[in-house]
């Protein structure tokens, strides 16, 4: 089955299931019911959580501090940027606009290998991602959202609150998106189920390349190992924050040009623009959530477009959804 196939969440009515009579858009949301006792498996999943969250982050206080000592090389800068790069476009164009929302059709290649370089963005195996963002697209900003940052309410203590759970809190909560409802299409794909079980391999990979580079460029353990602070961790923790800010800062913060469905507050937000590769502008990807393109006014960069359109003029992808003036138009708020 083709994702093609599958019409995106925010396009089919029959996903735009109604919230709760209760729920005003205001509203903390309603609990589900009372929270489970966390077994071994819960407690390891937190702690793992924990660990990939933290890790990276904690790495960012250490390179400042080998920073200040100037113990810090062009090359790891170099590598950083270049793998910032793979695996930020493997998430933005392979995972999101690609997988999730069939923006284009792709080679059997070309979409193995991005959904390979966004799985080494350590961000979770290509399957349950696009299956939470399918979540997040159907029930935006209201009870069913994952990642909210109104789930706690309007009110100051809410948005702080959701704030954090928005960027990361999420996270470890652990709720179960089922597969088998938001990806269907994916986990009927061999080769998409492969890239999925070959995660935790690729998130080795990952942190090896820059080590293996930095000691094939420096020939020492200092320059493997500022090699992997940089070009591995720090990078890691920059593309985290990035990618978990246009899920919290970009339904907070910025402009709304574009309608989208009741209580969707999804906005964009300029200065977060090419570190997202063009995925905070936010507001019109969730007025039209299969276009390839989200950056469609005057000035607004839109990397991820840019390589979407290089490769369909290399014919690597085809069947682009590329937004029309008309389409635009008949969004705008």
């Amino acid at each position: 089955m083709s994702v093609r196939s599958l019409p995106s969440p925010a396009d089919d009515p029959s996903t735009d299931i109604p919230p709760p009579p209760e729920y005003d858009g205001n509203l903390p949301f309603a609990a589900a019911g009372p929270e489970p006792a966390r077994t071994g498996g819960e407690r390891l999943y937190v702690a793992m959580t924990g660990a990939i969250v933290a890790g990276p982050f904690l790495a960012l206080g250490v390179g400042g501090w080998l920073l200040w000592g100037r113990l810090i090389h062009p090359a790891d800068l170099l590598l950083a940027l270049g793998l910032y790069t793979i695996t930020g476009l493997g998430v933005t164009v392979g995972f999101h606009r690609g997988l999730t929302h069939g923006s284009y059709t792709a080679r059997r290649s070309v979409r193995i290998a991005l959904a390979v370089a966004g799985s080494m963005s350590f961000q979770g195996d290509v399957i349950g991602w696009v299956a939470i963002h399918r979540r997040h697209h159907a029930f935006t900003d209201r009870p069913g959202d994952p990642h909210s940052p109104y789930r706690y309410g309007t009110h100051l203590r809410g948005q702080l609150r959701g704030l954090v759970h928005s960027h990361v809190g999420w996270l470890f909560r652990n709720e179960r998106t089922p597969a088998d409802r938001y990806a269907p299409d994916l986990l009927a794909d061999r080769d998409i189920r492969a890239v999925s079980r070959a995660f935790p391999a690729l998130c080795l990979l990952t942190l090896a390349l820059p080590f293996g580079v930095g000691w094939a460029i420096g020939g020492t353990w200092t320059y493997a190992l500022t090699a992997l602070l940089w070009a591995g961790l720090v990078r890691i923790a920059l593309l985290h924050h990035v990618t978990w800010s246009v899920n919290s800062l970009c339904h907070l913060i910025g402009e709304r040009p574009f309608r989208t469905h009741r209580h969707d507050r999804a906005t964009n937000l300029w200065p977060l623009a090419l570190l997202s590769f063009g995925e905070s502008w936010h507001n019109l990807h969730h007025a039209d959530p299969t276009s390839a393109r989200h950056g469609v006014d005057h000035g607004q960069i839109d990397p991820s477009a840019a390589v979407i359109r290089l490769l369909e003029r290399l014919g690597w992808v085809r069947d682009v959804r590329w937004p029309t003036p008309d389409r635009i138009d008949a969004r705008r708020a």
